[in-house]
């Protein structure tokens, strides 16, 4: 680790401390991101170095924050693994919160929401025709280069070796606000349509510039969704009466979506609609969304 030197602690991922470092040999910004490793006998834990090749394969998509290299130190005799990333200087979150929540502040451009939108729809089919989901997307998860425009997935990949944690180790909640209603209803089998309504979420935020359905615990964010989409039964949903966490909830009537995100003109409602679907299995694809209407005024020359 004498290659680099600490800067600032950024922050504290779901995983461990992130830093800001600079590597001393070419002066590059990186993002030095520190995992505790739970040791095998024989070593670094098979599950971490296959998440890790995975990692530097999937990144070599643009909309994938890129793992340049991977150090593996023992510290008084306990082994680290550092990971170290392409630094980007924001996240999506902060982006959002600089152009003011909510009603105050201006919205975000059209054009930079498509955009965005565009990237990420990338990104997250990039790491499916892989085979790997990001099981945690939401906006601090997703950096952001101004300069140039670029927005890309990080977090990606650990969700499987190291578990998604419902406390981060901060002892903050986890954020459940993108989680999708098959994994709060207890499925036991879920797949890659779980990251798309995570996108959806996005997509909603980018345009009403706070979250769609921001609750505080687990039956808490079943309701919101309830309220907004409509109380779920097995004619819209099969099979969703048999999952572990069903329990007999209020029925609420679907609302008009475009209510919720009033600044979306109606292909985007549209694609919003075809992510937030109920039944995984009738959930948009991330290639399918790539083709949407929604894209078709976008310069698709630059991605």
């Amino acid at each position: 680790m004498e290659n680099y030197e600490k800067l600032e602690k950024v922050g504290e991922g779901t995983y461990g401390k992130v830093y800001k470092a600079r590597d001393k040999k070419t002066g590059r910004l990186v993002a030095l991101k520190k995992t505790r490793l739970e040791m095998e006998e024989e070593g670094v834990p098979s599950t971490a170095l296959r998440e890790v090749s995975l990692l530097q394969m999937l990144s070599q998509s643009i909309y994938v924050v890129r793992l340049l290299c991977v150090e593996h130190i023992d510290k008084n005799g306990k082994p680290m693994l550092y990971l170290v990333f392409e630094f980007l200087d924001t996240d999506l979150k902060k982006y959002i919160d600089l152009h003011g929540r909510g009603n105050s502040g201006s919205p975000l451009p059209a054009n930079t929401i498509k955009s965005f939108m565009y990237q990420l729809c990338k990104g997250v089919a990039h790491c499916h025709s892989h085979g790997v989901m990001h099981r945690d997307l939401k906006p601090q998860n997703l950096l952001v280069d101004k300069e140039k425009g670029l927005l890309k997935i990080a977090d990606l990949g650990l969700g499987r070796a190291f578990t998604v944690p419902l406390k981060s180790y901060t002892h903050e909640i986890v954020t459940l606000w993108y989680r999708a209603p098959e994994v709060l209803l207890g499925a036991s089998h879920y797949s890659i349509p779980v990251d798309i309504w995570s996108v959806g979420c996005i997509f909603a935020e980018l345009s009403r510039k706070q979250p769609l359905f921001p609750g505080d615990s687990e039956l808490q964010q079943l309701l919101h969704i309830f309220r907004l989409l409509g109380t779920p039964y097995e004619e819209t949903w099969p099979g969703v009466s048999k999952l572990r966490d069903w329990h007999e909830y209020p029925q609420w009537q679907p609302q008009d979506i475009s209510r919720a995100v009033p600044a979306l003109d109606p292909s985007g409602v549209d694609l919003l609609s075809k992510m937030l679907v109920y039944d995984p299995s009738k959930r948009i694809s991330a290639k399918m969304a790539l083709h949407h209407p929604f894209f078709d005024d976008l310069d698709k020359s630059q991605f």
